[in-house]
């Protein structure tokens, strides 16, 4: 046997640097995918959160106009002369800036109970086509008439 081949190795060999580079590449890949979930995930509790806004500013502006009717279809332009029609323009108008262009929001009532439904795409989300996500706040707009024994 030659000296040279007794000797103790030295360094690294080609296949240790491969081996650990593959090691550190699965590694940054999974913290990629972590950091792109995050964001999707914080984009999708973004929107819930606009839509609860939207919703609980809806639900002021009907206190605040307890005698109007907000379950009519909402104009297409505002309207600063009517307090409802300009409050249900702005809630829809805020819907779709805020949401999206397929974004919806509705107002029923029932025996004095609003219930305001935001509805919007949340397919990045959910990882599926056409995934829809509500957000619905149910409150009474007025207090109950006293009843005199």
């Amino acid at each position: 046997m030659r000296g040279w081949s007794m000797r103790a190795q030295e360094g690294m060999t080609l296949i240790e640097v491969l081996v650990a580079l593959l090691i550190l590449s699965v590694g940054l890949l999974g913290a990629a995918a972590f950091q792109l979930n995050a964001l999707k995930y914080t984009d999708s509790s973004r929107m819930t959160s606009q839509a609860s806004f939207i919703a609980y500013d809806m639900m002021d502006r009907i206190r605040a106009n307890a005698g109007a009717d907000y379950t009519v279809t909402p104009p297409t332009s505002g309207n600063l002369n009517v307090a409802r029609d300009q409050d249900l323009y702005d809630f829809t108008s805020n819907i779709v800036s805020m949401l999206g262009a397929t974004a919806t929001g509705s107002v029923t009532l029932n025996q004095r109970v609003y219930t305001i439904t935001i509805t919007w795409d949340d397919s990045r989300a959910a990882n599926a086509a056409n995934s829809r996500r509500s957000f619905v706040l149910t409150s009474r707009a007025a207090v109950d008439p006293v009843a005199t024994p």
